[in-house]
């Protein structure tokens, strides 16, 4: 019987668990990054107890908790140094069954990339969607030309998955008309460093119109990050480290420690883009979008990566090589669609909490925050009910809530 072939556009952490997971499954499977090199943009990530059962399911969540730093608790704070909140290791334990892990994704791109057949990453392959094919049977397969060195080069494939980011080429491909992710309005700073000399607590801390946050790395090493409400585009005339200082540099420790200890060109700076609209579907023909190329959504609950987890794992259940692949890619947009808006939504309700400014606005935002926390100190963990308790399709786990949204059927896109 003739192997089943699949095409993932995008090295990044969803194409390469969408890889892996479909190798489980049977296919063979190839990874086009456009990169030289699985050099992974960006700092660190926190991959909530959602997405670590999903990678369980690939034998690859062990590999993920061994990242995690030893710490029982992280908190809210204000640029003062007061506390907020405080949300207990064993409080999430207890609700989804794990804490959170805040790992680099160097590491985590590592450890998936190794997990894979020898040879099944191609870098430098600049991959464009020639033809989505039809999804029926005996339908013609999918067309991608990859761009290189050598010149261009097609190859088709039983299924294609892109995973090719927030702006999308194969998303505009599949869904001319549909709108362009927009502006969050605000940007966001990424950076590792060492850790200073005196101890701190893992946090988040909440001022007007910015957030920074600080997280310990298993290495010893710190991953922080911050956010600024302020117009797309702009970059600091004196570099990002010379604006994180005057933004951030007068809030309490260990923050201006790390900026005085940061490599200036180790800070990276992105604007926060959001999905202005659920696409018609997640598929169309032989090609399933998957993770930031379909809904990208804003930090502010740590799920855009865990969210593309998901989506993996989920695709790869459905779509087993000898079953019909126009019914699983139906099934995947009927269960993915509408779980992943849904987190997009909640999280674009974050994010524009945080950049609020007035000195009204912030003070009632810190008593919301601080009230209940004092009253119920769990009660923080439950902005994540529905999400970091959710449960793979292949495997049983404990969860104490689960929210399984009503989907409309999506029609065919063939």
């Amino acid at each position: 019987m003739r192997q089943h072939t699949a095409l993932v556009i995008g090295g990044g952490i969803g194409g390469l668990t969408a890889a892996l997971a479909l190798d489980r499954r049977g296919w063979s499977v190839t990874v086009l990054e456009r990169a030289a090199a699985l050099e992974p943009v960006g700092a660190g990530i926190g991959l909530a107890p959602n997405a670590q059962r999903a990678l369980d399911t690939l034998g690859a969540g062990d590999g993920i908790r061994a990242l995690a730093p030893a710490q029982t608790a992280a908190e809210l704070r204000l640029p003062g140094g007061r506390r907020l909140a405080r949300m207990d290791q064993a409080a999430a334990v207890r609700r989804y069954g794990g804490p959170v892990v805040v790992a680099h994704r160097a590491e985590v791109v590592a450890l998936l990339a190794g997990r894979l057949p020898e040879g099944a990453v191609r870098n430098a392959a600049a991959a464009t969607l020639a033809d989505p094919g039809d999804a029926r049977p005996d339908g013609r397969p999918a067309r991608v030309r990859i761009h290189g060195a050598a010149g261009v080069e097609e190859l088709t494939a039983d299924l294609v998955v892109a995973a090719d980011g927030i702006h999308s080429a194969v998303r505009r491909a599949l869904f001319p008309g549909h709108p362009e992710p927009r502006y969050a309005g605000f940007t966001a700073w990424r950076l590792i460093a060492p850790a200073p000399d005196r101890p701190f607590a893992a946090h988040e801390t909440w001022g007007p119109g910015g957030v920074w946050g600080t997280q310990p790395l298993h290495d010893g090493r710190v991953y922080a990050y911050a956010t600024a409400a302020v117009p797309p585009g702009g970059r600091a005339p004196d570099g990002e480290r010379a604006e994180l200082l005057r933004r951030f540099g007068s809030w309490h420790h260990p923050i201006p420690d790390l900026l005085a200890a940061v490599d200036p060109a180790a800070v990276l700076r992105n604007d926060v883009y959001t999905a202005a609209a659920a696409p018609p579907a997640f598929h169309r023909g032989r090609v399933a979008l998957l993770g930031d190329a379909v809904h990208p959504m804003t930090p502010n609950l740590g799920q855009g990566g865990c969210q593309a987890i998901e989506d993996a794992v989920v695709l790869a259940h459905l779509a087993a090589p000898d079953a019909g692949l126009a019914a699983a890619l139906t099934a995947y947009t009927r269960q993915r669609l509408p779980r992943t808006m849904d987190v997009v939504r909640r999280a674009e309700r974050i994010g524009r909490l945080t950049t609020w400014r007035s000195r009204p606005a912030c003070a009632l935002r810190a008593a919301l925050m601080a009230v209940p926390a004092r009253l119920a100190p769990d009660l923080a963990l439950r902005t994540m009910d529905g999400i970091a308790d959710w449960r793979p399709p292949t495997d049983t786990y404990a969860s104490g809530t689960q929210a399984t949204p009503n989907a409309a059927q999506p029609k065919e896109h063939e």
